[in-house]
């Protein structure tokens, strides 16, 4: 009985839920990032893009309490889309992670007030070691804005908190505004669909964007189970004794040329009908001429497509010349899910 009286009693303190409120937050908040769009057009949003473009190293972004949550969320922007980057605890900076940065590294730094304790602390310690600092505050005349090289000041925003003071559109500017740093880097960069896949492997659209140079089993400088078309086949067996994974052997011409293949299939239904007697034979006398193969630069789902059709387990991987390069076998495209 006693805790019943409780929840009711709780429930007469609860307010009205006021989603007039709710709205004013989202409007504030949608406001306050569109005036951004004038601090973009000035040359402080230029020259820091031109700083991430030409940075050797990698931006190490920085923030405390809620604007480190969003330095975190930048960091990882720039990071997928061809920018090097890394977080920074600005409190665990000064006590040895500013071993971290390195002399060609920038740091983004992201304070409202500019005047966090735990970031100004990092101002001299980055000036002694004539390490870039660029800022995204709201007071222009703070120390932390004062002290860097770029300053990019969204102005002393008004937080949309009921009590004025959680930061809520101040952070949501700072993550606007990075956004809109680290994606106008990309564009300059010329990073490509191919590129993000690149860093995605393990997402949808970077498993469709696979190449099959990605996805192959043989790596560039790799032994690749090769014979010769005069050569026999006890020759070819000699030749890949020591050739990782057997499940088929391409034949080349005398120009290097992709010529055929023999699968462990063929030499199982040659041994059948033959015996012994098929190790004199000559893999031209064995191979599937003119097989199937795929260019290296292909989508893996385009060699998804031939294994189905074809109903195959093995296909030859080409360069620009028909050379072999590669060898991929139905189940690398299987373990990574091309297919749903």
């Amino acid at each position: 009985m006693l805790n019943k009286e409780k929840t009711n009693a709780a429930s007469a303190n609860t307010g009205a839920i006021d989603i007039d409120f709710a709205e004013r937050v989202i409007q504030a908040e949608g406001r306050a990032v569109m005036g951004l769009s004038v601090l973009a057009r000035q040359p402080v949003f230029e020259e820091t893009v031109r700083q991430f473009l030409e940075c050797s190293g990698s931006v190490i972004v920085t923030g405390m309490g809620k604007a480190g949550i969003v330095a975190h969320k930048i960091s990882a922007t720039l990071a997928s889309t061809g920018t090097a980057s890394h977080f920074l605890h600005p409190a665990e900076a000064v006590h040895g992670d500013l071993g971290r940065i390195q002399t060609n590294d920038i740091v983004l730094a992201l304070s409202h007030s500019g005047e966090s304790e735990e970031i100004v602390r990092l101002i001299e310690p980055l000036k002694q070691r004539e390490i870039k600092l660029i800022s995204i505050v709201g007071d222009s005349q703070s120390r932390l804005a004062v002290h860097s090289d770029i300053v990019l000041c969204m102005g002393m925003l008004t937080e949309a908190c009921p009590l004025g003071v959680a930061p809520t559109v101040s952070t949501t500017c700072m993550l606007a505004l990075g956004d809109a740093l680290a994606l106008t880097t990309m564009k300059a960069r010329d990073f490509s669909v191919e590129d993000y896949a690149r860093f995605h492997p393990a997402g949808a659209l970077g498993r469709k964007l696979l190449t099959v140079g990605q996805t192959m089993w043989f790596k560039p400088g790799e032994s690749l189970p090769l014979a010769m078309l005069d050569d026999t086949i006890e020759e070819m067996l000699v030749k890949n004794e020591t050739t990782k994974r057997r499940g088929a052997v391409m034949v080349t011409d005398a120009s290097g040329k992709l010529a055929g293949i023999i699968t462990d299939a063929d030499l199982r239904r040659a041994m059948a009908k033959s015996g012994v007697a098929v190790f004199a034979c000559k893999t031209a006398e064995l191979m599937t001429p003119n097989c199937k193969r795929v260019r290296e630069d292909a989508l893996a789902a385009e060699a998804m497509a031939i294994f189905h059709k074809y109903r195959i387990d093995e296909l030859p991987v080409i360069d620009a010349d028909d050379k072999p390069v590669g060898l991929i076998d139905v189940q690398d495209i299987v373990a990574i899910k091309i297919v749903g």
